[in-house]
């Protein structure tokens, strides 16, 4: 008998099985094995515990956490330097999470940047406050955000109530949009002086002076109530999607800007309905007859105050004048916001004038109303001159003895020349430099058109002179400064050699207090704030 070999290819281990034995299920083992007596080869099966397959694992969103864990696991190199009382980011003045803080960022004149946290309900009086205190400012007087739009020629100063971040959620997240920080002597300046900006010519017909008030008392009772007279008058406008201007009769009214469509016809069939005072803001237009072909200078605008800012929704007026201007631009807000701008008003004046102190003494920069013609002649001491020609005539006698002293103290033979450099007026905050004649109107109008505003700068016609650029009644007036020799020294002078000083400091100290042959004292210096 043969036997045929058969060979079975067995993979992985293997384990002995005889025929006949019995197979039992026993507990912690797949099978028991019992008496058998024939050879069969099954695959041994190990014993291995129960598989567990791997599960998702809950990734958290909270990068904070991630960023400590890390953070602690890396050892610190430069403990003396990067440890939490050494670092230059104080923790305590970053906002705690939870808190109701935002970030937003001012730009200075100077176009360097600041950037602070305020609260979401944060006003531009408090914004101002704050950034006077992180600026170091020598005091918080007349300080203003001004509301700049570059590419379109656009800027406003934001009232004191208005909410810095309702202002900002209405730009275009792609504008170049952003906020200046700056002074603004005139943001009041028409509850001081209603008459130059409200004249009697622009005043509307319908107003009541039938009472025997005059129109001067009429508008003081006004202001004095938040409003103001309606404003008449011819402005230019500028039609949609043309370059063209055509003259139209408008009227501002408590109701709203209506145009006449019939020369100056105020009947009610011949009035168009413009705007809404209450969804428009009232905007200066800077550069106009470049951007849009303005006939002048004196151009505003006024657009939807919810909108972001486009060019379709512009409406771009262009008056005669600049009183004209401001006449307008005045009475908007005084319409739109009434009572409140009276409240913004009382409340300047009863902020703190001074911080810190200033290279400017506190009676140069307060109004001349402050400032009484004294006689100290008599034995009795001082007194108050009452009599106007009596003062004017003190004052000329006090500018003759103040030149006579200061020839007196040049002639001397020991005078230090040195001792007070010529070069003194170039870290004066009112010296601008090189500016040409345009940009220093432009720097005296972004500050404020009021009285007394000054800045000096360069000639860029005359070699060696100067020019005093000075504000008086809502136009600036220039007046050369030259240089003269008398005695072999150099001076300066604005009268042909009548009155000679040695810098120009001490020519913008002596019209602090003397007009000379100005139209009024030099009061507020044009100034360029850095942040």
């Amino acid at each position: 008998m043969k036997s045929t070999g058969i060979m079975m290819e067995v993979a992985g281990p293997w384990m002995e099985v005889f025929e006949g034995s019995e197979r039992t299920e026993t507990p912690g083992r797949a099978e028991t094995l019992l008496g058998s007596s024939t050879l069969t080869l099954a695959p041994l099966v190990a014993e291995s515990p129960v598989v567990r397959r791997s599960q998702p694992i809950l990734i958290t969103s909270n990068r904070v956490k991630g960023v400590q864990s890390f953070s602690s696991s890396i050892p610190n190199p430069f403990p003396e330097l990067c440890s939490p009382s050494k670092s230059p980011v104080l923790i305590s003045s970053l906002p705690s999470p939870s808190s109701d803080k935002h970030l937003i960022k001012v730009y200075g004149e100077d176009s360097h940047s600041r950037s602070v946290w305020v609260s979401r309900g944060a006003t531009a009086r408090e914004v101002c406050h704050l950034l006077v205190q992180t600026a170091h400012c020598s005091d918080q007087e007349n300080w203003a955000l001004l509301e700049l739009h570059p590419t379109l020629g656009l800027e406003r100063c934001l009232e004191d109530h208005e909410v810095v971040m309702e202002v900002q959620a209405t730009w275009s997240l792609k504008g170049d949009t952003r906020i200046v920080f700056c002074k603004n002597y005139a943001k009041y300046e028409f509850f001081r002086k209603p008459m130059l900006f409200f004249p009697e010519s622009m005043i509307s017909d319908s107003a009541d002076v039938s009472k025997g008030m005059t129109s001067s008392e009429l508008i003081q009772n006004l202001l004095k109530s938040g409003t103001c007279p309606e404003i008449q008058g011819f402005l230019q406008v500028k039609e949609p999607s043309r370059k063209a201007w055509k003259k139209v009769y408008f009227f501002l009214r408590r109701s709203g800007l209506y145009c006449s469509t019939k020369g100056s016809s105020k009947e009610p069939r011949h009035l168009q309905y413009v705007a809404d005072l209450d969804e428009l803001n009232v905007y200066t237009v800077v550069n106009s007859r470049k951007l849009y072909a303005a006939p002048a200078d004196f151009t505003f605008c006024i657009k939807p105050s919810r909108n972001p800012v486009r060019t379709q929704d512009l409406k771009i007026l262009c008056a005669e004048s600049e009183q004209t201007r401001t006449c307008w631009t005045s009475a908007f807000r005084l319409f739109k916001y009434g009572k409140q701008l009276q409240c913004n008003y009382q409340l300047s004046k009863s902020a703190p004038r001074s911080l810190e102190g200033t290279k400017f003494t506190d009676g140069k920069s307060k109004s001349e109303a402050s400032l009484v013609a004294m006689d100290f002649s008599g034995k009795a001491g001082g007194r108050v001159i009452q009599n106007p020609t009596e003062a004017q005539s003190a004052e000329r006698e006090e500018g003759q003895a103040w030149r006579r002293r200061e020839a007196l103290r040049c002639s001397l033979p020991n005078l230090n020349s040195a001792a007070r450099p010529s070069s003194i007026h170039k870290t004066q905050p009112w010296f601008h430099g090189g500016v040409s004649r345009k940009e220093a109107q432009r720097l005296i109008e972004k500050q404020g058109l009021v009285d007394g505003m000054f800045l000096i700068r360069e000639s860029q016609q005359h070699a060696q002179c100067f020019v005093l650029s000075l504000c008086y009644k809502l136009k600036t007036k220039h007046y050369l400064v030259i240089p003269c020799e008398d005695g072999g020294r150099k001076y300066f002078t604005m009268d042909d050699g009548l009155t000679l000083f040695i810098d120009l400091l001490q020519l913008v100290e002596f019209h602090q207090i003397n007009k000379g042959i100005l139209p009024v004292c030099l009061k507020h210096p044009c100034v360029c704030v850095a942040l």
